[in-house]
């Protein structure tokens, strides 16, 4: 993380993918593909009592969602195929959740899955679901930083995500965490945590 950067510094940033006057994606708004290693270590709640083991939060339930990024949404746009069915199977609501961890290629995705939660027509298109899904409250996203800010480490990301949750939850002392990750090209992985 660079305490020195600015706003200023970042509008000056060249896009990188669209060169054109519609390009949006610069250095500044994409992850940067960090070195980094992560584990979780992950067992039944007998094993962890047996043992001593303190439990930080429970992985109550995941989703994993593919979609044909050619022919419908676009590339980063399956973590909201894999929240609208996560959220269908345990009914619950997109507002039921004390934090959200939603992992960012690039800062365009997660306004992208953001908005499309919030559009009744693409909600009802894309998700099959009878109306929009719902804002959340930004103030709980990414309370620690996102992948923009922290990195993007491939390989370790998904227990980034995970850990940083199971702390936010147990640090809270109770609560339900979701979380959002766009993977590879065209899937979507999201997880429920609770504690």
């Amino acid at each position: 993380m660079r305490d020195n950067t600015n706003m200023e510094q970042l509008g000056k940033l060249k896009p990188v993918f669209d060169r054109t006057a519609a390009g949006s994606l610069t250095a500044g708004n994409s992850t940067l593909l960090t070195d980094g290693a992560g584990a979780v270590y992950l067992g039944s709640e007998q094993y962890a009592r047996e043992n001593n083991l303190p439990i930080q939060a429970f992985f109550a339930d995941c989703e994993a969602a593919a979609i044909d990024f050619v022919h419908g949404a676009g590339l980063l746009m399956a973590p909201t195929l894999a929240v609208a069915r996560l959220l269908k199977r345990n009914n619950l609501t997109l507002q039921d959740f004390d934090f959200y961890e939603i992992h960012e290629a690039f800062a365009g995705q997660v306004l992208c899955t953001l908005k499309a939660w919030e559009s009744d027509e693409y909600c009802r298109k894309e998700l099959g679901v009878d109306k929009a899904l719902g804002s959340i409250d930004r103030s709980k996203m990414n309370v620690k930083g996102g992948s923009v800010a922290l990195g993007h480490p491939f390989g370790a990301t998904g227990a980034r995500v995970v850990g940083t949750m199971a702390k936010l939850l147990n640090q809270k002392g109770s609560g339900r965490g979701l979380i959002s990750v766009c993977t590879a090209g065209g899937m979507g992985v999201a997880a429920i945590i609770e504690k």
